[in-house]
């Protein structure tokens, strides 16, 4: 039987009651599948009832085939070594036992079938670009993108007939990216895979999107999807405002007829008195005109209830994924105006030398490079919070704005309007309720406190709080700021820095976000050297 995935009205609630989903249903086969949705829909937790690590409080999971699975995060802490990470340590203990002249039986027991377990671990990690560790090297010493993609070379060593991969691209640079897009090509039998990696995206079956209690499958890659959700809004934009035109249409027709129905009566009771006619006659004359009104009055009123509804339903169609709209001109530089100038740097903390560079307005500089080459040693000297060992790096007035990867330049007990009130005092508390709404902070949600706040909204408190801060910054240097985010949290970081007058470095490995935010000038790092 082919490998596949079957959930059957699945629902899924944490110890404390709060649900995650509800009678959610999915039946994917073989092939590449991609999950997508928004951070804190659940993408993850669904990962972990398949591969059975949770267990669903309603319905069923059933998985035909073995299973592999590469959560979000592994463990830098680790003591084990590369090779018991890959599941090969065991075999490989017995076999250089073998080769001492070891004959027990329990050495053969743990050999089994697999005499070239070296040989394949090795040229695993070839495949993927980490032929230069040594299997016996600890855990411990290696950076987090090559973790993951160990990670990976261990579930490629299995061959599960079911393999799912939880965000496979964070933490990972430009080349390590490509190769495991390489690999992803390779795989056979049934993926299923969570990311917000566009590229990646782009290489699937399908897609599934996982929103409220609903999966809806759609056939192709991730620009196919985009196409399909891009069609359905436009349609679904068409229908409310065809439905909001039967509202009015329908208000104004029931409005209408109860004011010739207002007409008649008058007439009516003017005309009685001249017309002889016995009391009780008119009496009846006037009992069916109100009759008559009522029930005209009540079709008018069915059919404005049929509008609304119409309304309601085209309405519930629309997607709730707010985009950003903003206007920045206060961070507008000049063209041409030189904002850094760096002069033969070294950075030995960065193992970088003869760096010269000058930044002007309102350039856009993309900072690209190897994990570990030193992109985040440069941003923080040309920020000024790292000394370069020798040569110059000049400022030249204006205020440079830095985004860590970690998002921290907020006061995490303080609530996003008191944060945005520290960066820009002299603003009334009117304008800066205003500001926040462009960042989709609205009512209540202006008092939460930035401790509390998903991924996706810290980045838009940080990109209010340093985009309007006292005075503007002219310069943003970015570190990796699409790491952890959703989608629909990409899309408004590009809308932010579309916006932006100033120039911006950034530092990104996510090449459709950098096509995205239309870079002018592409830098990057390698064998020390800034290119």
């Amino acid at each position: 039987m082919s490998p596949s995935i079957v959930l059957s009205h699945v629902s899924f609630s944490w110890p404390d009651d709060t649900p995650v989903f509800t009678d959610l249903s999915l039946s994917v086969g073989p092939g590449r599948t991609g999950l997508v949705a928004p951070n804190g829909a659940g993408k993850s937790t669904l990962l972990r009832l398949i591969a059975g690590d949770l267990t669903p409080t309603g319905g069923t999971v059933t998985v035909d085939g073995s299973i592999g699975y590469l959560p979000q995060t592994l463990t830098l802490l680790d003591d084990r070594t590369v090779a018991e990470l890959l599941g090969v340590a065991e075999t490989i203990r017995a076999l250089d036992a073998l080769a001492r002249g070891e004959t027990h039986e329990e050495v053969f027991a743990a050999i089994g079938d697999d005499w070239d377990a070296g040989e394949r671990a090795r040229a695993q990690l070839d495949r993927l670009g980490l032929g230069h560790l040594d299997l016996d090297r600890s855990l411990r010493t290696l950076s987090g993108g090559e973790v993951v993609t160990l990670g990976l070379a261990r579930e490629l060593l299995r061959h599960s007939d079911v393999l799912l991969l939880d965000e496979p691209t964070n933490n990972l640079d430009r080349a390590a990216r490509h190769r495991l897009y390489d690999a992803v090509d390779s795989i056979s039998g049934c993926l299923l895979m969570v990311s917000h990696d566009r590229v990646l995206l782009d290489r699937v079956d399908r897609i599934a999107e996982l929103r409220g209690d609903e999966i809806t499958l759609y056939g192709g890659s991730f620009s196919a999807y985009q196409a399909a959700v891009d069609d359905a809004e436009r349609s679904a934009r068409g229908a409310v405002r065809q439905a909001e035109q039967q509202v009015q249409r329908e208000k104004r027709q029931r409005q209408q007829a109860r004011e010739r129905a207002d007409r008649r009566a008058g007439t009516a009771r003017r005309s009685l008195p001249d017309a002889g006619l016995p009391k009780i006659v008119a009496g009846a004359m006037k009992r069916r005109a109100q009759e008559t009104a009522g029930r005209t009055d009540d079709v008018h009123a069915r059919r404005l209830d049929d509008a609304r509804a119409r309304l309601d339903e085209a309405e519930r169609a629309l997607r709730d994924d707010d985009s950003l709209v903003l206007d920045l001109p206060d961070t507008t530089v000049p063209d041409g105006r030189t904002l850094v100038r760096v002069d033969d740097v070294r950075l030995d903390r960065g193992m970088l030398a003869g760096v010269t560079l000058t930044i002007r307005g309102p350039e856009r500089i993309a900072l690209t490079g190897p994990n570990g080459s030193g992109k985040t040693t440069l941003l923080r000297t040309l920020l000024g919070e790292i000394a370069p060992d020798r040569g110059t790096v000049e400022r030249f007035g204006g205020r440079i704005a830095y985004l860590s990867q970690r998002l921290d330049l907020l006061d995490e007990e303080r609530s996003v309007a008191d944060n945005l009130a520290a960066a820009a005092p002299d603003l009334s508390l009117t304008r800066r309720r205003h500001l926040l709404a462009q960042f989709l902070f609205r009512g209540d949600a202006v008092d939460l406190p930035v401790g509390a706040l998903s991924g996706g909204e810290r980045l838009r408190a940080t990109l209010a709080c340093v985009l309007f801060a006292e005075p503007a910054p002219q310069l943003l240097l970015l570190d990796e700021p699409t790491n952890n985010l959703d989608l629909v949290s990409v899309a408004q970081l590009e809308a932010a820095l579309a916006a932006y007058r100033g120039a911006f470095v950034v530092v990104s490995h996510d090449d459709a976000f950098l096509s995205g935010i239309g870079v002018d000038r592409t830098l990057r790092i390698e064998d020390g050297e800034l290119r």
